[in-house]
C-alpha cells in the first residue's frame, strides 16, 4: 500500500502546541504549569506560556479564566489541568 499524501495524514504529536495564559504569582497556574511540563514532556509535544498582564487582547478575553490553557489556539481549559484530559486531547 502506498503512503497517503501528506493532506490525508492525522497531525503527529509533535505538531501540537499548548499555550498556558498565565499572570505572575499565581498559584493555579503555577499547578496548571507542572501538569503541562510533564504531559508535553512525555509525548514530545511543543508548549509555550503568555503572561496576560503583557497582552492586552488575552486580558480581556481570560482574565476572569486565568490560568487557561489552549491546545493548538482552541480552548482547551481553565482554572485546573486534568493530566489526563490533556494527554488524551495530544494523542487522539
Amino acid at each position: 500500500m502506498a503512503d497517503m499524501s501528506p493532506f490525508f495524514r492525522s497531525r503527529t504529536r509533535r505538531d501540537h502546541l499548548v499555550t498556558l495564559i498565565r499572570k505572575p504569582g499565581c498559584h493555579l497556574c503555577d499547578d496548571a504549569q507542572v501538569v503541562i511540563e510533564k504531559v508535553c514532556g512525555d509525548l514530545g509535544v511543543r508548549w509555550e506560556q503568555k503572561d496576560i498582564t503583557q497582552d492586552p487582547e488575552l486580558h480581556a478575553e481570560y482574565w476572569e479564566q486565568i490560568p487557561v490553557v489552549l491546545v493548538d489556539g482552541r480552548q482547551h481549559t481553565f482554572w485546573r489541568v486534568n493530566e489526563d484530559r490533556l494527554r488524551k486531547a495530544l494523542t487522539d
